[in-house]
Parts: structure tokens; sequence; C-alpha cells
């Protein structure tokens, strides 16, 4: 599947997305922690941006890091944009969909894999695809 920067217009968001969708993806919200339908989800596929469908996350790249929200060792490449956020008053690094744009969460270097990243992701932000070949 081949992306192209999405351009859509404020309208076009807040008509497709739920309240809950606009405010995180649009707004750069943070939904609660532990509420996220994907936060305790380990099936076999991928996950995709809710605002455009790009995949973001493989789900071989999905692991428990027990704060509250899916957590992935890693993207897809060229699938994320990081942008400097001082939001709570310290720096965090804001992760976007490269395609259009739409808030994921944050990217910390404490995770416990072998690449030190958890990409702390909002489960309103994303989709997710399962594997056909199971």
């Amino acid at each position: 599947m081949n992306f192209r920067k999405e351009n859509k217009t404020e309208k076009y968001w807040e008509k497709n997305l739920s309240k809950k969708e606009y405010q995180i993806l649009r707004e750069g919200g943070t939904e609660q922690p532990y509420t996220g339908k994907y936060n305790n989800h380990f099936e076999d596929g991928v996950y995709v941006c809710k605002g455009c469908g790009k995949p973001l996350y493989k789900s071989k790249s999905k692991f428990d890091s027990g704060c509250g929200w899916p957590s992935f060792d890693e993207c897809i490449k060229n699938s994320i944009e990081y942008k400097k956020d001082f939001k709570i008053g310290v720096l965090r690094i804001e992760i976007l969909c490269s395609n259009c744009g739409g808030h994921q969460g944050h990217v910390f270097n404490d995770g416990p894999t072998k690449t030190n990243q958890r990409y702390c992701v909002n489960s309103a932000s994303i989709d997710f695809i399962p594997n056909k070949n199971k």
C-alpha cells in the first residue's frame, strides 16, 4: 500500500473521528492508563493509524511495559515522525503518524528490550489488522 501525505481539513477530522479519537489524534490528548482496548492485546498482525490507515507497528514489536498503554519497541520504518514536546514542563518526544500527523503518544529511552525504546501509544489512535496467515 502506497501512502502520500494526508492534507485533510479540521472539518474532515471532526466528521470522521469520534470525539475521543479527535481529542487524541488532532489535539495531542492522552487516554487514561489501562483503559485502551489494545493495552492487553497481543494477536498477530499490524497496528495502523486510526486517522489514515498507515501501518505503524508490527505486533512482534509489542510488549507489556506495565505503563497502562500499548507499548512497542520499534515502529515500521518511516511510519513515525518525532517532535520535541514540553507540554508538561519536561522534554518528551512526541510521536506522530508520518502520513496524517496524527498524535500517537510518546517514545521513551527506557524500554526493556534490545532497542531500549518504548513507544507509548494511545489505543484510540490506532486500529489493528490481524494477520490472515494463521
